[in-house]
């Protein structure tokens, strides 16, 4: 149960980064890590997002099944 908490936090870390770097590369107009379209940023963003409520909701199961 530990491990999702983990994850939780560690995709949910990396989701605001990218958020954030998205961000970045709309305001410079310039590539940011070699990525074309900042829409990129965005869609991995949300799929951190959705994996760090994944495990949110896998702890809360296990927890209470126990």
């Amino acid at each position: 149960m530990k491990l999702f908490t983990v994850v939780a936090w560690i995709s949910g870390i990396l989701s605001v980064i990218l958020m954030i770097l998205g961000a970045i590369a709309l305001i410079i107009g310039n590539n940011v890590l070699g990525v074309r379209h900042e829409a990129n940023f965005y869609i991995v963003a949300s799929s951190l997002l959705l994996l760090g409520i994944l495990c949110v909701l896998a702890r809360q199961a296990c927890e209470r099944d126990v």
